[in-house]
């Protein structure tokens, strides 16, 4: 890591280990935080691709996370919490694997803070998943 920013996580003691995220990132040192705004799976061209697969979809909205935090001077490393907003959580769990496979390539085997939300609808047409996030920059 950068700098003098340390990232810690945080899991309570006698918790069972999170699978797939932290329960709790503890930033220290001198940092700036970015706030990603969320990201759909648009291509540079605001053109949604993926249509009606949420694997390909987390990936490209996924991608566009990383793509933000790498124009800000980060790398994905450096998230420290997102939000998954999704229309079907069975569609989610259906697809866990690919998603899986799609976040080792981006992220690696870095686990944010993370929390997964069904949504009615989001304001795309289309769109299945958004993510939004936050990272701690050196």
């Amino acid at each position: 890591m950068a700098g003098a920013m340390k990232l810690t996580l945080v899991e309570p003691d006698g918790w069972k280990a999170p699978k797939g995220y932290a329960n709790g990132v503890l930033v220290e040192g001198a940092s700036k935080l970015l706030h990603v705004a969320g990201q759909i799976a648009w291509d540079a061209n605001q053109q949604l691709v993926g249509r009606g697969d949420f694997a390909a979809q987390f990936e490209q909205a996924l991608a566009n996370v990383c793509a933000v935090v790498r124009a800000a001077g980060g790398e994905p490393a450096h998230l420290v919490k997102m939000t998954v907003y999704v229309v079907d959580k069975r569609a989610y769990l259906a697809a866990v694997k690919p998603c899986g496979d799609a976040w080792k390539r981006h992220v690696g085997r870095h686990w944010p803070a993370m929390a997964l939300v069904q949504v009615a609808d989001l304001l795309e047409d289309g769109a299945l998943v958004e993510i939004e996030a936050v990272a701690a920059l050196a």
